[in-house]
């Protein structure tokens, strides 16, 4: 189960975590975890492309070693990184000194102040370890709308609809640059660049 629009409840639940960015403008912070990708990733680098959009990348260690050359793409293309652990760790199922070791491993390969929980499942007492070790990235980003692409039960088209529906100024929407989302984000992506750049918006990183 999971919510496509972020309750206040779970944002006031975890107070120390980003969950949308300040901002009135026509401003969008698309991200997308799980990467980097041998197929979705130079997708997704291309559509960004096309409509001059800047976006976050919360990559796995263990792709960054295995998709170096798409790693480095992401960033010579002026989009930011996130640490997304070093093997798509549950926080709520894993205990806390393997997690956090697990976050350093990745944090080896992805130089960023950036993290963002595998399925946004991490312990309050991860994030109080997280923050007392400034060794650690610091800024914990969390989401305000899922386009819900993991989804096999949804198409591309309601995928987008998902995000057309909820995103609104400072809305930070997560994608998924990854084998199991392929098919969805294919359709969704190209759909809500178009939707919102025709409506004036801009597309920025998480900083």
């Amino acid at each position: 189960m999971y919510l496509v629009k972020t309750p206040f409840w779970l944002r006031a639940l975890y107070r120390g975590c980003t969950w949308k960015m300040p901002s009135t403008d026509k401003v969008i912070y698309l991200s997308f975890d799980d990467g980097p990708h041998p197929e979705a990733t130079p997708f997704v680098l291309a559509q960004l492309k096309k409509y001059d959009a800047k976006a976050s990348f919360f990559c796995i260690g263990n792709n960054v070693l295995s998709y170096a050359n798409i790693y480095e793409q992401i960033l010579q293309e002026g989009h930011v990184v996130g640490n997304h652990t070093y093997d798509h760790l549950n926080g709520w199922k894993t205990d806390t000194a393997t997690y956090l070791e697990n976050i350093q491993s990745a944090s080896n390969l992805i130089a960023s102040n950036l993290f963002r929980p595998p399925y946004g499942r991490i312990k309050r007492n991860q994030l109080k370890k997280i923050a007392a070790d400034k060794t650690m990235p610091q800024q914990i980003i969390m989401w305000d709308v899922l386009s819900g692409d993991f989804d096999l039960k949804l198409s591309g088209e309601q995928c987008a609809r998902n995000v057309i529906k909820h995103a609104q100024p400072g809305s930070i929407v997560v994608f998924h640059d990854s084998a199991k989302a392929w098919d969805r984000l294919q359709v969704a992506l190209p759909a809500v660049l178009d939707y919102f750049s025709d409506l004036g918006y801009r597309f920025e990183v998480i900083q």
